[in-house]
């Protein structure tokens, strides 16, 4: 989609959303994160209609980014780095449909890059075993409820976010420092 003449979006779930959250806004060029819900069934599903697993929907990150200043190439270089594509609906001990990998492109411009990035890691046997994320065309997206917005940042001393995600962003930092605002 576009959200005007200068930027884009595409929305991603790796996991739990509060562990992409905290990378993508980090980097250059990204001018909002949003956690959410996509790819179910259900409109305006809350939070405990997605951990039920009735709904379909995968807990996401929408990113708003400026391909001037970011690839969306970068973005999912990211992305691959930062969850297992080759565990179906699972990301360590957060188990459900919700966790899938899945990307919900908005073009057929997103489309292509993401189909030559899947073949070039696949030709490089980058994973041990096959990536399984799911990729489909953005039906619609649903903001997730206010308190798990910039949900690290708000609570960095919680356990999920010391345990979990603090190791997750401290890798990233490492391996993206040039990607980083």
């Amino acid at each position: 989609m576009t959200i005007n003449d200068k930027f884009e979006s595409i929305t991603l779930g790796g996991g739990c959303f509060w562990c992409l959250e905290p990378l993508f806004e980090e980097l250059r060029g990204v001018n909002n994160v949003v956690v959410g819900y996509a790819g179910g069934k259900k409109n305006n599903p809350s939070y405990e209609d997605v951990c039920s697993g009735s709904t379909g929907h995968a807990e996401v990150v929408q990113i708003s980014f400026n391909p001037q200043e970011i690839s969306l190439k970068d973005l999912l270089s990211v992305f691959f780095e930062s969850h297992d594509p080759t565990t179906p609906n699972r990301q360590g001990a957060d188990v459900g449909t919700q966790y899938r990998s899945i990307i919900l492109f908005e073009s057929d411009v997103q489309k292509t890059i993401i189909d030559q990035i899947l073949l070039k890691l696949t030709k490089e046997n980058k994973f041990d075993k096959p990536v399984i994320t799911q990729i489909q065309k953005l039906d619609q997206f649903f903001p997730a409820e206010d308190y798990h917005q910039q949900y690290f940042k708000k609570n960095p001393w919680a356990g999920y976010c010391r345990i979990v995600i603090k190791p997750k962003v401290d890798k990233f930092r490492k391996n993206f420092q040039e990607l980083r605002k």
